[in-house]
């Protein structure tokens, strides 16, 4: 029997797109259901929410902010690199240019925080000192700013990224010494320019992910996600100010929040089944992505739905 090509599931009152079913080749990703149009990916983005190297929750408009942010910032950074979108025909979809993706997430990190086994917090809590070639002293202050943005790639992987250092990146297929300079300048200045920016506008990306590809031609080009809740940590100046004073979690535009109740309330990494997140919490971080991107780009987000959605059908 085939699938409808949308199933939905209803999360507290509210419609959360959970998986699709389209008529082309399908990868599906934690988040990303990826279909193959020849010369061309149609990503669609679910409400699905990743953490600890899965999918742990719905969260209602999550794919609708993350689709669409990514592709405001997609448009900001443009002048900083080029990158594989190429038009948004529904509100959690996007088609991009098929590029050879490099295996390797450029994290870059301003400030020292997180809650993961491969955080920058976390690793240094535990009693690492040296990371990708930066040694950080002792006593340092969970979320405090780094003296300078520091970039510590992972390994990209379907089941669980692995912090590499500097001997590892002669591994990554299809890397060469030229194109890992490319990839660290374009990171750096990507991150730079967003925190700049949002430093203006009263918020911290205290860090974030970025991934690269080739195209056909060989050039370099930004694909996945940029910038969004999913893949960047995001406070309020303000507030991050005064958590620092009373020794608090800053209150986050991401999904901080989430993980950290889920790691208070199961073992996220080894139990087979996940307690369900409560409403009040689920509610909370759907509102705070909204809240984002409001915030970054002046309009409410443009939420999906099937009749927009089934369009892509005919695309």
């Amino acid at each position: 029997m085939t699938p409808e090509p949308f199933i939905f599931e209803d999360v507290y009152g509210e419609t959360c797109l959970k998986d699709t079913y389209l008529p082309w080749p399908k990868y599906q990703g934690k988040v990303r259901d990826i279909y193959d149009q020849g010369e061309q990916l149609l990503l669609i983005s679910t409400d699905r929410l990743s953490a600890f190297d899965r999918a742990i929750a719905l969260i209602p408009h999550k794919g609708d902010v993350l689709n669409q942010l990514s592709a405001w910032w997609f448009k900001e950074t443009e002048h900083i690199i080029a990158n594989h979108m190429l038009d948004v025909p529904a509100p959690p979809a996007m088609r991009v240019k098929k590029c050879q993706p490099l295996a390797i997430e450029m994290v870059v990190r301003g400030y020292i925080t997180g809650s993961t086994n491969t955080s920058l917090w976390t690793l240094y809590n535990s009693g690492q000192r040296e990371f990708f070639g930066v040694t950080l002293p002792d006593g340092v202050q969970k979320n405090t700013r780094l003296a300078k943005p520091m970039l510590t790639p992972t390994s990209k992987s379907k089941d669980h990224d692995e912090p590499l250092e500097l001997i590892d990146i002669q591994n990554i297929p299809h890397m060469t010494p030229k194109l890992w300079e490319q990839m660290s300048t374009a990171a750096l200045s990507l991150f730079e320019f967003a925190s700049e920016r949002l430093w203006q506008q009263g918020l911290i990306m205290a860090d974030t992910k970025y991934e690269f590809g080739l195209d056909v031609d060989g050039k370099l080009v930004l694909i996945d996600e940029v910038h969004t809740p999913d893949s960047s940590r995001y406070w309020e100046v303000n507030d991050w100010e005064n958590a620092l004073k009373t020794a608090r979690e800053p209150k986050s535009f991401d999904k901080e929040l989430l993980r950290l109740w889920y790691k208070s309330n199961s073992n996220p990494y080894e139990d087979k089944i996940l307690p369900v997140a409560p409403e009040a919490l689920v509610r909370e971080v759907s509102g705070r992505y909204a809240a984002l991107y409001q915030k970054l780009t002046g309009e409410l987000v443009p939420f999906s739905a099937l009749a927009t959605l089934s369009k892509l059908l005919q695309s």
